[in-house]
């Protein structure tokens, strides 16, 4: 999210009207519910932890312990263990 300056997209008369309720603090403006974009849909964190999670159960699949990926990866065991049967799973629908 980046900020814009009022005065170059709104009318004059929108922002008096604005400075009536907050005037010189910011205000939040949230997207239109057919524009919003999903967790993680813009900046590419979304494909990155599929991405990662996908390198996990490949090398459990191949032999990693669960320990050791936990180090490798700096996540606990338990999330470990959750994101290679969240990957078993989803195998399994394909």
């Amino acid at each position: 999210m980046r900020y814009v300056k009022a005065d170059n997209v709104l009318p004059e008369e929108i922002i008096k009207l604005i400075q009536n309720y907050i005037d010189g603090e910011y205000l939040y403006i949230p997207r239109k519910c057919e524009n919003q974009k999903s967790w993680g849909e813009k900046n590419g964190t979304r494909k990155a932890l599929r991405e990662r999670n996908n390198q996990i159960f490949m090398k459990y699949m191949n032999g990693a312990k669960a320990l050791d990926l936990a180090n490798e990866y700096f996540l606990s065991e338990p999330s470990i263990r959750r994101i290679i049967s969240r990957e078993k799973k989803f195998v399994q629908t394909k």
